[in-house]
């Protein structure tokens, strides 16, 4: 089977939301208390999930970049630990800060800026504060969580807000940046296979694409990688516009990775892999991951390039050949 044969086979059951139009009327997206309560829902779902790991308990709290990985790293290890999760530490998110847009119609959504009890507050080094994306489709519907980024301090911009105190939001396709926002998940897939000037060196691009050259031939195996935009419905990225005049942008972008080991050569795979395979494994395996980026992006006319500042990604399928 050719990689783009595993590929369309993986990503079959990839599925967006439809936008649902609404109130024409400039409002916050949420109020503070529904943003607080949204959050405290996420997090109980969250813990449910990842005590008895079952997605089933999860699933109605997460959406977009995040469900995906979530829900495919539930359902993996609650085949390979089928009596729950024996270290299950209760995640906790406190210090809540709410950055709520004001905009017109659906979807809405706000970013928690949390502090979690996942790092070490008293040192420098370990001290991190979790931001949560919540979207919410229509009227009726529930807040769900769509992105998580995970950042040190000092890697928090100052965000800019307008007249009424809201955080302003960037649209997918606003002018005045380096790149729209609804460009970045196709120019990341883009430069991941052909390279590029956009984007600032670092560990998620010159060092990754160092990587995978290092990678794509060794003894007796052979990988390939494709890597595809993900940006409808609760995949579409979000920003914020900030104060030095460019924005934090969230987005996601789907990679698969194909291993070819030689006739004979054995190929073995991680109990997370087996567990999520489709297929059996004789000569290769290709693996699928969605990935859950943050980056700033500077002003038109800013001579900087977009700068990672965290990238989560997680397994979610996986098909052998």
């Amino acid at each position: 089977m050719a990689l783009s044969a595993a590929v369309s086979a993986l990503a079959l059951g990839a599925s967006g939301c439809v936008t649902v139009h609404g109130e024409l009327e400039v409002v916050p997206a949420a109020t503070k208390g529904e943003a607080a309560r949204a959050l405290a829902e996420f997090t109980e779902a969250y813990n449910a999930g990842d005590k008895a790991y079952d997605p089933e308990l999860s699933a109605g709290r997460v959406t977009g970049a995040l469900g995906q990985i979530n829900q495919a790293s539930l359902r993996a290890k609650g085949k390979n630990t089928p009596g729950g999760n024996p270290r299950h530490t209760p995640l906790e998110l406190t210090d809540a800060r709410f950055l709520i847009p004001a905009k017109a119609g659906w979807p809405r959504w706000f970013l928690a800026d949390t502090d979690s009890n996942r790092d070490v507050d008293t040192d420098p080094r370990q001290d991190t504060r979790w931001f949560v994306a919540f979207v919410k489709s229509g009227p009726d519907a529930q807040w769900k969580a769509a992105y998580l980024s995970i950042l040190t301090p000092d890697e928090i911009p100052e965000f800019s807000e307008d007249a009424k105190g809201n955080a302003v939001p960037v649209a997918a396709d606003a002018g005045g940046f380096a790149v729209a926002p609804g460009r970045l998940s196709k120019e990341y897939a883009d430069f991941l296979g052909k390279g590029g000037e956009l984007f600032a060196d670092g560990q998620h691009t010159s060092a990754w694409r160092a990587q995978r050259e290092e990678n794509a031939d060794r003894p007796g195996r052979t990988t390939q990688w494709v890597d595809q935009p993900l940006d409808k419905g609760d995949f579409a990225p979000l920003a914020l516009r900030t104060e030095d005049g460019g924005a934090m942008a969230l987005f996601t972008t789907r990679h698969f990775e194909k291993q070819t080991a030689a006739r004979g050569v054995p190929l073995t795979v991680r109990p997370e892999v087996g567990a999520l395979l489709k297929g059996e494994i004789k000569q290769a395996v290709t693996l699928e991951r969605v990935s859950n980026q943050v980056v700033t992006v500077p002003g038109r006319g800013d001579s900087g390039k977009v700068v990672f500042l965290n990238r989560i990604e997680g397994l979610t399928g996986a098909v052998g050949e």
